[in-house]
């Protein structure tokens, strides 16, 4: 191959590169809305709902007010996902002309009923009238009873029990909500907080920072 045909190839395959890239770049789309629970007539946020593109293994999720913002292409298959919501699917329409576009996503609460359980300890009332008088209990119980039901047994035990998933999730939120709520300032500090001060003096007429032997 000379010189020549070598220079041209290398022309060709540039351009049909810079068109291709040209082609891919007109397909994308930055997409970006809100997702709101649609189960009733008062709209709010439906946070950190999964939004995955359909068949390519990406995505990305809303922030706590319900928005997202990802880049798709035309024609892309949008499934927006919550728990205790209904999966919902939006397809990315192929004649747009701009490079954004915008939706309001509407989530329907998805409810399970569950048929209802009732569990008696005894087979009837009578039976559990006779167990219940027939029980004998000593002092040694009584006094067993109320130490372990004893105010400082009880936040002793509490110190040593992790928190749940509900404990943790609702601390999370609230953190995420304190963020949100004093974004752009200083957050406000106790020593202005007219209630911790009433605290602290309730504090110093009981007592509680006297010296103790």
């Amino acid at each position: 191959m000379t010189r020549k045909s070598l220079f041209f190839s290398t022309v060709l395959l540039l351009f049909v590169v810079a068109w291709a890239q040209a082609q891919q770049n007109e397909n994308l789309v930055q997409f970006s809305g809100m997702v709101l629970d649609g189960s009733t007539e008062q709209l709010y946020p439906v946070p950190f709902t999964n939004i995955l593109v359909k068949d390519k293994g990406r995505g990305t999720y809303s922030d706590f007010k319900g928005f997202f913002s990802i880049v798709v292409e035309k024609g892309d298959v949008i499934v927006f996902s919550a728990i205790g919501y209904k999966t919902v699917e939006y397809k990315i329409p192929m004649d747009l002309e701009d490079d954004r576009y915008s939706l309001v996503q509407l989530m329907t609460q998805d409810a399970y009923n569950l048929p209802e359980t009732v569990v008696f300890p005894w087979p009837s009332r009578d039976h559990f009238k006779l167990e219940f008088l027939a029980m004998d209990v000593t002092p040694e119980l009584q006094r067993r009873a109320t130490e372990n039901l004893a105010k400082e047994t009880l936040e002793r035990a509490s110190l040593g029990v992790a928190s749940d998933g509900r404990e943790n999730a609702n601390y999370y939120l609230r953190q995420q909500s304190r963020e949100y709520y004093y974004i752009g300032q200083q957050p406000p500090m106790n020593i202005f907080n007219p209630i911790a001060w009433g605290k602290f003096f309730q504090a110093w007429k009981n007592g509680d920072f006297k010296k103790k032997d």
